[in-house]
């Protein structure tokens, strides 16, 4: 019998400290390098977009690996090129935790949709109150004082 699955991910997670690290000039250079990990781990990417100090990643996750080290894997090499490279001046590393939210597939296109326009939404929502509201639409009880 062969597995067959349907899970899309929104994987978001923020630089250490919320610092404000990634700089817009580099950050298609970041995404290019996440998008071949996540390739590299039989993932299929849809979208991937953040600003300074946070990314938001719609994949989906192959049956055979776990969310949590898709989320590792991706934070650890990136975190490696990063600073080998050069890429962002400052950069700290990724924080501990991340949010991982699934989403049907009807909702594929409005979450993609959602994920291009980072830059415009944090004109008006800061990320705190961004990742608080998923927190909330997707009934994952929490306490702000974990929240970074």
């Amino acid at each position: 019998m062969s597995t067959y699955t349907q899970i899309l991910y929104q994987i978001v997670f923020s630089t250490w400290s919320r610092e404000k690290t990634l700089a817009e000039n580099r950050r298609d250079d970041l995404f290019k390098y996440i998008a071949g990990i996540l390739q590299n781990k039989k993932c299929h990417l849809y979208r991937i977009n953040g600003v300074e100090e946070h990314l938001h990643i719609v994949t989906d996750i192959h049956p055979t690996v776990a969310l949590a080290n898709v989320v590792k894997d991706v934070k650890l090499a990136s975190s490696d090129w990063i600073k080998k490279n050069k890429v962002f001046q400052n950069f700290n590393g990724w924080q501990e935790g991340y949010g991982g939210f699934t989403y049907s597939l009807k909702e594929k296109d409005a979450l993609i949709e959602y994920v291009k326009n980072q830059q415009q939404h944090h004109k008006i929502k800061t990320f705190r109150e961004e990742y608080i509201l998923l927190l909330q639409e997707h009934g994952i009880e929490f306490e702000e004082k974990y929240l970074f």
